[in-house]
Parts: structure tokens; sequence; C-alpha cells
């Protein structure tokens, strides 16, 4: 029998797209033929997933999760071509055993490369599910977000699933106190992240990307200018039409949408005040499902026909 060399799995794997595993193995059942291999995962239905690697997948799920100490806290988007996967129990599972994997390793890059709890690379996984559910899927994005002491939250908003959703927020408060008020301020500013009418761009307005501020003046700018307006009054007006924007666009200052007569920042003092210590927001995250992602609208006479074509 030929042998089997990582070399030669490789060279299966780049040109099926199928798992690492699944190569090895049609390798072994082909004596180490590459053609015979090659139909081997073709009859499994296993070669498929290099074929989809090029459709926009840009539907799926958020999933995420909690540290038993509530310390950390991640988001991951695992992504695929439409909204009936994400009702799907093995594709639901994944995204569930990637964020457990987030919740150790850091990065889209090192997530993937990964091994889940159940011994499976996480890219291997990916591209397996690819195969045997046929849409282009693709691990997206993901994030991490800790304290030292204190408290992350969770919320998952238009659930789909046990830990997972369309929208997820992670919201971090550092400092101390009762860890169960902790959790619930968290929690309920995190739905405030997801719900309100104005999604948060920054934590404070240091934080605001300057691309962001530039774009925001000049637009302000040029609409105080289409009004007739002096440019010597313009300059005045747009001084205080950006504090007024970015208090809008800031979680801090924003008015508490379970209680509009509050900003964020106020509900933090009184929570601190209440606990009889220091609290503080460090972080937020806030993933929209698909959200940036360009999705093609092929009429569907064509979609089939590229399926067909595929098969």
């Amino acid at each position: 029998m030929a042998e089997i060399t990582a070399a030669l799995v490789k060279q299966l794997r780049d040109k099926s797209g199928a798992g690492m595993m699944d190569c090895k193995k049609a390798l072994q059942e082909a004596a180490g033929d590459m053609e015979a291999a090659s139909d081997w995962l073709r009859t499994k239905g296993l070669s498929k997933a290099a074929n989809k690697t090029d459709r926009a997948a840009a539907e799926g799920l958020v999933a995420g999760l909690i540290s038993p100490d509530a310390k950390t806290g991640v988001l991951i988007e695992l992504n695929a071509e439409t909204d009936f996967v994400s009702k799907n129990e093995t594709f639901q599972a994944a995204a569930r055993d990637i964020a457990a994997v987030a919740l150790d390793v850091e990065g889209v890059d090192a997530i993937s490369a990964a091994k889940t709890a159940k011994g499976e690379v996480v890219s291997e996984m990916v591209t397996n599910l690819i195969a045997t559910i046929g849409e282009n899927m693709r691990l997206r994005r993901a994030a991490r977000l800790s304290v030292a002491q204190g408290a992350v939250a969770l919320y998952l908003h238009n659930a789909q699933g046990d830990g997972v959703g369309r929208l997820g927020v992670l919201v971090a408060l550092e400092g101390g106190g009762d860890a169960a008020v902790l959790k619930d301020v968290g929690r309920k500013i995190a739905m405030h992240v997801a719900g309100t009418p104005t999604p948060p761009l920054a934590l404070t307005p240091d934080d605001l990307d300057p691309a962001a501020v530039a774009k925001e003046k000049q637009f302000l700018t040029d609409q105080a200018l289409e009004s007739g307006k002096p440019v010597g009054v313009v300059e005045k007006m747009i001084e205080g039409r950006i504090r007024k924007w970015q208090e809008e666009v800031v979680l801090l200052k924003q008015p508490f949408v379970m209680n509009p007569d509050q900003t964020i920042e106020q509900l933090i003092a009184e929570t601190s005040k209440s606990t009889g210590a220091p609290l503080a927001v460090k972080g937020f995250v806030r993933f929209v499902l698909g959200e940036g992602v360009e999705k093609k609208t092929d009429d569907f006479a064509a979609e089939v026909a590229q399926l067909t074509s595929q098969d």
C-alpha cells in the first residue's frame, strides 16, 4: 500500500476542498491513487465544498458565550448562504462549539486553527459542514471581552436556538460589588445596545473613529452651507452640532432605553453608589448578522441553473 504522506493529503485537500481527515481516508481507500481518491470523495459528497467557496455567505448565526466565572465573554459570526441553515441543529451546534473555542483562543485565524472540545479542527469542521449542508460557510469574525474584576454580560436578540441569534451584544463592566447586580445591569445595557434606535459607535467621544467624525462634520458643513448661511456662522454651528452628534452615538451619553430620563453614564453611577464600589463600562461589542456583507441578488432561474451545473 502506498504511503499516505501529509503532502499527498494536502494536495487532495486543495483539489477537493474536503476535510483533512476525509482526504486521508479517501487516499487510504484508494491506495494512494489521487484520481480514485477524488472519485471516492465525490461519491461521498465531500468534494463539493471547494465549488461553493465563491458564493456569497451573508446569512447564518451570531453565537455568544460567557465563561463560568462571568469574567470573559465572546461573540462569533458563522455565515452561510441562506437563512434556512440557521435552523439546522448541526449548524447551530457548530456555532456554539466555535464560541467555546473563542473563550480560550483570540482571532479568526487562531480560532480556525484550534480544535473544538470534540477534537475537530475548526476550519475542517466548517469545510465538512459545507460539504454536508451544501452551502458556502465561513467564520467571519470573532470578539472577546474580559475583566479582572466585575462581569461580562451577553444579550442575543432574535434567538434561533440556545446561545445563537441574529444579533449579539457583549458588555464588560469593570469593578467590585455584587456580581449578580453587575450581571443584571450589564445585560440591561447590552439590551440597550441591541435595541436603541441609534446604535452606539463608541464608548466615549475619545473612542470615536476620527474618519467617522470627519465624515459627519463634512456632512453637517455641506448641509449648513446649502442653506445659505455664511461660512463664519457655519463654523460655529458645526461645533455644537458635532458635540450633539457625539452624544447621540456615544454609549455613555445615550438615554437608557429602559429609562430615557437617565443616561447610561448615570445608570453606571447609580449602580456604583448602590453597590458601594467603583464601576465602569470597560467596553462593548455589537454583532449584527451579515452587517457589511454584500449580498448577491441572482434571479431564481439563474440560481437553479447554477446549482444544477455545479452538481
